[in-house]
């Protein structure tokens, strides 16, 4: 950013002012009370400040001859080049307070918000804040000679170039350290904040957990007692529901109990019309008009008659035939001979052997006895089959002799009974409808079935309703049917009680077990209400010490949340100032070297900075060892400072090009230093806009353009009291301030 044009109103010793500024080194000189250093505070006002400030140096820098409403209002015409080209832009702003006003207009653009104008002028210029410019872009030449004397003072310039911290870190840090300190000191005498917070959590939680124990027991108590009134309640409940669903078990019960008998009679009598009409059915269709006994008797008679009507049709099938023929002689007379014959000459050979042997005469005596004993044994075999022969025989003569006789009888007799019998046979069948007697036999059959069966349904009829008239059966069954319809829709209303199996040994099983339950619920909440009743603890004392404990806590926590917001920041600081200041201090060595080598003429190439003091020292060819600046005289100490300041802008400022602001930084410089010192200068002038402020004309012919001061010409020409000196008058001089060419 270069600025072209300058105008100034109500603004120190102007009341208007209008300078033109050269983009590259422009001189402005004047004598002593010329302005300068009032140019100088109007670009930073108009570069830094914001028109609604209501700072009290605002009221300071009102001229003394101006009215009451006259307030400082600045002017810029300015140039700004970016990737885009060059573009041209103006600034107002009139700074009065709430009411003051900004317009800056750049390329056609037009911005009236404060806020907005301020964030516009900082990305134009790199600039943020106005101390960040003081630090960096607007040199007093005073301020050389306190960077010199303050130790901290560079530190604290180099942290706000860049950071643009508004404090510096020094005083933040000391500020720190004395808040952790009056937090952190545990003293009996003067103890920290954290300790009084600590002590009084400690005598609080204290005397809050007694009341809290105590408490806790109420609580428990209380809670014990709600829940035993909970419990009698829910137990009184459930035995009401118990014992209504008992009682409906018990009707559901009763009313299936009797649905069951209205059942079981229904079924009865049903059964019974049915057998009823099944016996009127069965009387009315006997097989046989006979009754059952006489038919019976009639066919017993039948049976006998057809017996013998076979016999004697057998007895009279053939004719009589008798023979007398002499029989033939019994052939088992010879073999019984035989068998005689044979035994008695076994026992003889038997005798003889066993004799023989006995008296020693036969020495073989042994087979002579297995001998006889042979033939006595086929002996007495053949008798036995004589025996049988003449069994036989007689047998056979037995019936010959009744054969003889049967037909010996006479067949009259035999034809006479034979009639007889078929006679009585034929009218036994007529008087039962029979044709015969396989027909009988059928007859007998189906009627003896048929009163089976209606001696059986009258039996089962009997069974079913007893002796009970038959016009009633239909009637009574349906009433049974009746009544165990209803007995169904009352179950029905029951509900799903009335369904379930065994529900009312259940439901008893419960009542008892819900009576026992209340019972034991009434003891527990007796028991509970004693407990509450006799504890007297103050429940609002408690809840007032817990208020203040949580306050104190709170207060504790915020404490202990501060100390450690406040350490960490320290530590934060010191990180970041470390990180800050090697990054800075190898920057500016590189940086100060060439210029400081090229202002001292090469007596000090060399440059170190320390990182952690930022004490600069620089190589002294005669000692051949690094010395501390505070060592060299003061004009080459401002102009170690002034390269360091140079440094610094480049730093901080990146690819923003601000104005840099010189107030005659070359006052201790001797001549040759302070030419080389401008030709720096000039040379940083192809870089930035550079605004020398002096009251020598040594360094016009370097100049793009000079602006030359006039000096104040009010003299104070009151007379003067008798006892005050009175120094002689000044020179008066008038004209407004003039410009000189451009180069």
């Amino acid at each position: 950013m270069r600025i072209t044009r300058l105008q100034v109103r109500d603004l120190r010793r102007y009341r208007d002012l209008d300078i033109g500024l050269a983009t590259g080194l422009t001189i402005v000189r004047g004598p002593n009370e010329a302005g300068k250093s009032t140019i100088q505070r109007a670009l930073e006002l108009a570069l830094t400040r914001k028109v609604t400030s209501t700072q009290a140096d605002l009221e300071a820098l009102r001229p003394w001859d101006a009215g009451a409403d006259a307030r400082p209002q600045i002017g810029l015409e300015f140039s700004h080049e970016d990737e885009d080209g060059v573009r041209t832009g103006s600034l107002e702003k009139s700074f009065r307070g709430a009411k003051g006003t900004v317009r800056l207009q750049l390329d056609g653009e037009v911005v009236t918000d404060p806020a907005l104008a301020d964030e516009r002028l900082a990305e134009l210029t790199g600039i943020p804040t106005e101390p960040f410019f003081r630090s960096t872009a607007s040199v007093r030449h005073h301020e050389l000679a306190d960077l010199a004397r303050d130790e901290s003072a560079l530190r604290d310039r180099l942290q706000a170039s860049i950071s643009g911290a508004d404090r510096g870190t020094s005083a933040a840090r000391k500020k720190l350290e004395r808040a952790i300190r009056d937090l952190r000191t545990r003293g009996d005498r003067n103890p920290g904040r954290l300790k009084v917070a600590e002590e009084a959590v400690a005598q609080l939680q204290a005397s809050v957990e007694t009341g809290e124990r105590q408490l806790a027991a109420l609580e428990a108590d209380r809670e014990a007692l709600s829940l035993a009134r909970e419990r009698r309640g829910t137990a009184e409940t459930a035995l009401a529901e118990r014992r209504s669903l008992l009682e409906k078990a018990r009707q559901a019960e009763r009313l299936n109990a009797e649905r069951e008998v209205a059942r079981e009679r229904y079924e009865r009598y049903r059964q019974a019309v049915k057998v009823h009409e099944e016996l009127a059915a069965l009387h009315a269709s006997h097989p046989s008009p006979t009754p059952l006994p006489v038919l019976r008797a009639t066919i017993e008679r039948l049976r006998t008659l057809a017996g013998r009507a076979e016999t004697l049709q057998a007895m009279l099938g053939g004719e009589i035939e008798v023979q007398f023929d002499i029989p033939p002689e019994p052939a088992w007379q010879p073999i019984s001979r035989f068998a005689v014959g044979e035994v008695v000459v076994g026992l003889l050979l038997a005798v003889a052997g066993f004799s023989g042997e006995l008296l020693g005469i036969i020495e073989s005596g042994a087979v002579l006895e297995y001998l006889g004993a042979a033939i006595g044994v086929i002996g007495l075999v053949l008798a036995a089959v004589a025996w049988r022969m003449r069994r036989n025989a007689r047998a056979q003569a037995q019936l010959r002799d009744v054969e003889i006789d049967r037909r010996l009888r006479g067949r009259s007799q035999m034809e006479l009974e034979l009639r007889q019998v078929e006679a009585e046979t034929a009218t036994a069948l007529a008087s039962i409808g029979a044709a015969d007697l396989g027909a009988a036999e059928e007859l007998l059959a189906r009627e003896d079935a048929h009163v089976q069966a209606i001696e059986r349904l009258g039996a089962q009829l009997e069974g079913l309703v007893g002796r009970e008239p038959p016009e009633m059966l239909a009637q009574n069954r349906d009433a049974a049917a009746l009544e165990m319809e209803q007995k169904s829709s009352a179950l029905e209303a029951l509900g799903p009680i009335a369904r379930e199996p065994r529900a009312r040994e259940r439901l008893e099983v419960e009542v008892r077990e819900q009576e026992a339950a209340l019972e034991r619920a009434r003891d527990e909440e007796a028991n509970a209400r004693a407990r509450v009743e006799a504890n007297p603890v103050d429940a609002e004392q408690v809840a007032g010490e817990a208020e203040r404990l949580a306050m104190w806590r709170e207060q504790l926590a915020a404490l202990q949340r501060r100390a450690r917001v406040y350490e960490l920041t320290l530590s934060a600081i010191e990180q970041a100032e470390q990180a800050t200041m090697r990054t800075a201090t190898r920057y500016l060595e590189k940086r100060m070297l060439v210029d400081l080598a090229r202002v001292t003429a090469g007596r000090y190439r060399r440059v170190k900075i320390d990182d952690r003091s930022l004490d600069i020292a620089v190589w002294a060819p005669e000692k051949g060892d690094w010395v501390d600046v505070n060592q060299l005289s003061q004009g080459t100490l401002d102009q170690v400072y002034l390269t360091a300041r140079l440094g610094l802008v480049r730093l901080v400022t990146g690819d923003r090009r601000p104005p840099l602001i010189f107030d005659d930084p070359f006052v201790t410089f001797d001549d040759e230093r302070a030419a080389r010192a401008l030709a720096l200068l000039r040379e940083l002038a192809t870089d930035f806009q550079v605004i020398y402020l002096t009251t020598s004309d040594r360094y016009d012919a370097a100049a793009d353009a000079v602006v030359e001061l006039p000096a104040p010409t009010a003299l104070d020409d009151e007379p003067l009291e008798p006892d005050e000196a009175f120094p002689p008058p000044a020179a008066r001089t008038a004209g407004a301030p003039t410009h000189r060419g451009t180069r």
